[in-house]
């Protein structure tokens, strides 16, 4: 999975962790999804409860 991050494009890579969050997915996926963004130096999404 890791090698394949950098394939995604940044807005489907913040779509997909916005998505992560939204659906409460395990926090090791969460974790590597966060990691690339802030490698890209990419804007994390507003984080929201649901």
């Amino acid at each position: 999975m890791w090698l394949m991050l950098p394939l995604l494009p940044d807005e489907q890579l913040l779509d997909a962790y916005s998505n992560a969050l939204r659906l409460q997915l395990e926090r090791e996926f969460v974790h590597m999804l966060r990691t690339e963004i802030r490698r890209r130096r990419l804007s994390l999404p507003k984080e929201r409860v649901f």
